[in-house]
């Protein structure tokens, strides 16, 4: 079932066994999320309101029908674990900031009222030390642009 069927180490299964398997993977993701998120609360010595989450594309409302889209093939994996971290984080009561990848660098901008988000990315950078990398400042944009809708 699904676009890797001809690899030499995939098997054959019936879409029952595929979505029965995706709803063991969703269990699972739900359970690893509220574990982490957990654990996070625990380690961070300051209380935690708030996450940022990259939306999610569109997907088809069935898992029959993601699993027939290679599309959403594609993606699923990723969007169904990113709903699981924001059900965990809205289960312990932070909010969930759900930001646009392509628009989060100038919603941070925005925030800290200057046109120059990157001196203050490349500022956060030295003073963290290495590795600093595009992720990184991706979640810093990120956390940055959350704080605007959801301030201390």
């Amino acid at each position: 079932m699904g676009r890797y069927l001809d690899s030499p180490w995939a098997r054959e299964i019936s879409l029952a066994e595929a979505i029965e398997l995706v709803e063991r993977v969703r269990v699972s993701a739900a359970k690893g999320a509220h574990e982490g998120l957990e654990a996070l609360g625990r380690a961070v010595p300051v209380p935690i309101t708030s996450i940022a989450i990259r939306e999610c594309p569109e997907l088809p409302p069935t898992t029959e029908e993601r699993i027939a889209d290679n599309r959403a093939q594609t993606v699923a994996d990723s969007v169904m674990y990113r709903q699981a971290l924001a059900t965990a984080a809205q289960a312990r009561g932070w909010s969930v900031y759900w930001y646009d990848r392509t628009q989060v660098f100038r919603d941070a901008a925005t925030t800290i009222g200057s046109d120059d988000i990157n001196a203050l990315l490349l500022a956060m950078g030295r003073s963290i030390g290495p590795p600093w990398q595009a992720k990184h400042k991706l979640a810093a944009a990120a956390a940055l642009a959350a704080s605007e809708r959801h301030p201390r």
